[in-house]
């Protein structure tokens, strides 16, 4: 007699991603493992007196989103804090602010999220814009990027930066004619010591700005942190989010979610990276990243990759160009690595087996983080090493057939194309260059050379929902008729939210498909995705979401 399911899925319009059997109407879990996966008569036999039988209604069913890059603990801040993501114009802003201000009297510091770099063109933003807006509170407002922040006079004399600092090699305090800070601070040195400010202290900041830890962190505290990346993963499996690939890392955060998962329980896989700056020792991969690897392994909870930073970005003219920038001649970027340094790096990592993901947008640091790949791989033999690159939002010609040559992952996200949502195409396509064009934000002719792609948002850089992400991957726009369309087909931009989020973490053995003994990580939708046209794919909605066997969301 067949033992019976925990959980039963029917009438379902199944995607498996699985290419022996790409599609089924039902399946059925028992604890944390799928059992069968086929139509009615395949799955019936499972049902039990205890069974519970979840009637999909025709809906798509997938294997449970694989987020690829985001960034937990900001991220879970954020649902607190000012969201202005499609704001436009001064007025529209400044009533946003004050509302936000009004209903939070005791801040400390009020922070926004989500701007544009056009927020209300045709001037950028200064310290004079929001001192007309909020003068008597510190004001801190971050690009969508979180790259880039304007902060109000007030806040930048209370973090010391209105007389300008030296904030190291890629970071800056914009400074203005009359010897003052205008208020634009570029990267997380500059605008950590406004963020300081907060009631946070800037410790959900830390895992990007540092890699390190909070010191002297009182019970209520740690409680408080607790409590909000408790409410950032229940609005993930919201969103039919089963795995978290986060894109810095602390021993702080992997010790609260380690709380987390040995009380309530985690409701995503999560994987968090030890996070490698450049002002840190060569013996950190040893002595920290693999020490963590080991002590943080299990199906929930992981630590096995390292996170770099090669470069910032464009509009903020800190992303690192092979050429020089179209709109100024004779600048490039300054990477915050050398290719000596970055090299010894990923020898080091590769030796150790431990895969790196770094943020690289300009092509020039892209070439950059592919020659330190390749002197890893040829050093140490490792040619299982499954590398990634963040964003690649321009790509040397050269360098696209050396990701399937070096088996290197493009992480990219559909939200980030200029032109796309609620971003402007301008600076960031002028600072590109109409020369560059073809090679920017290049999916399609990545993965047509070969390379395996992976989707994410960036959160809290844009908004999490992936299925705003997948209608935006399928509805993304030419910047000029004579570029090539590159979008994904709907199979494959699916494929990057799933099956190829699992193949980056080396999990495609147990996750990312939906198939008999692979991990119960499922989400249930309202519509079917192949069915509605591509401009309404965010509104099919998650209605169930089950992860290791457990139903984490249900609408």
């Amino acid at each position: 007699m067949t033992e019976a399911a925990s959980i039963v899925i029917k009438n379902g319009r199944v995607l498996t991603m699985d290419v022996d059997t790409p599609t089924a109407s039902a399946l059925a879990i028992r604890d944390n493992r799928i059992v069968a996966v086929g139509n009615w008569d395949d799955v019936s036999g499972y049902v039990g007196d205890t069974t519970r039988i979840i009637d999909a209604g025709e809906g798509t069913v997938l294997p449970g989103f694989n987020e690829g890059h985001m960034h937990i603990f900001s991220g879970s801040v954020s649902l607190v804090q000012l969201n202005v993501y499609g704001l436009k114009g001064f007025e529209v802003l400044k009533d946003a602010v004050l509302d936000y201000a009004n209903a939070n009297p005791d801040l400390n510091l009020l922070i926004g999220n989500g701007a544009d770099y056009g927020i209300i063109e045709p001037k950028r933003l200064s310290r004079h814009d929001l001192d007309a807006i909020i003068a008597d509170r510190p004001f801190i407002l971050f690009a969508f990027d979180h790259h880039i922040a304007w902060a109000n006079t007030l806040a930048l004399e209370q973090a010391g930066l209105l007389h300008g600092r030296d904030v190291g090699v890629g970071n800056e305090v914009v400074m203005g004619p009359d010897g003052l800070a205008t208020g634009e601070l570029r990267e997380a040195n500059a605008f950590g010591p406004v963020v300081d400010l907060s009631e946070s202290g800037g410790r959900d900041m830390l895992g990007i700005s540092t890699g390190g830890d909070p010191e002297n962190i009182t019970d209520e505290e740690r409680n408080s942190d607790i409590a909000v990346i408790k409410q950032g993963l229940a609005y993930c499996a919201s969103l039919g989010i089963t795995s978290i690939q986060n894109m810095d890392g602390s021993l702080y955060q992997l010790e609260l979610l380690e709380e987390i998962k040995n009380t309530d329980g985690l409701p995503c896989r999560v994987r968090m990276p030890f996070h490698m700056k450049n002002f840190m020792p060569l013996s950190d991969i040893q002595d920290k990243a693999v020490a963590w690897r080991a002590r943080f392994n299990d199906d929930h909870l992981r630590s096995d990759f390292i996170k770099m930073f090669m470069d910032g970005v464009i509009e903020g003219e800190t992303a690192v160009m092979h050429d020089d920038y179209a709109h100024k001649p004779g600048l490039k970027g300054d990477p915050l690595f050398s290719q000596e340094a970055f090299d010894a790096i990923a020898i080091a990592a590769t030796r150790e087996g431990l895969p790196i993901a770094v943020h690289a947008i300009g092509d020039g640091a892209v070439n950059m983080v592919l020659n330190g790949y390749e002197a890893g791989i040829k050093t140490t033999g490792n040619v299982a090493i499954r590398h990634r690159i963040e964003h690649i939002e321009v790509v040397l010609p050269t360098d696209i057939p050396r990701f399937k040559e070096l088996g290197v992952v493009a992480s990219m996200q559909p939200p980030h194309p200029p032109g796309t949502g609620s971003l402007p195409l301008h600076p960031c396509i002028d600072y590109i260059g109409r020369e560059r064009w073809p090679y920017s934000y290049a999916w399609r002719t990545l993965v047509d050379a070969g390379a395996k792609m992976v989707f994410a948002t960036d959160w809290p850089v844009c908004p999490l929902d992936p299925m705003v992400s997948i209608e935006q991957a399928m509805t993304r726009q030419k910047w000029a008729d004579d570029l090539q369309d590159q979008r994904l087909t709907l199979q494959e931009t699916l494929q990057a939210y799933t099956i190829n989020g699992a193949y980056v973490e080396s999990m495609e053995d147990r996750k990312g498909i939906l198939k008999k003994g692979y991990l119960a990580d499922i989400v249930v939708l309202n519509g079917d995705v192949e069915a509605v046209p591509s401009n309404a794919l965010s509104q099919v909605r998650p209605v169930v979401t089950i992860c290791d066997g457990q139903v984490t969301f249900e609408a």
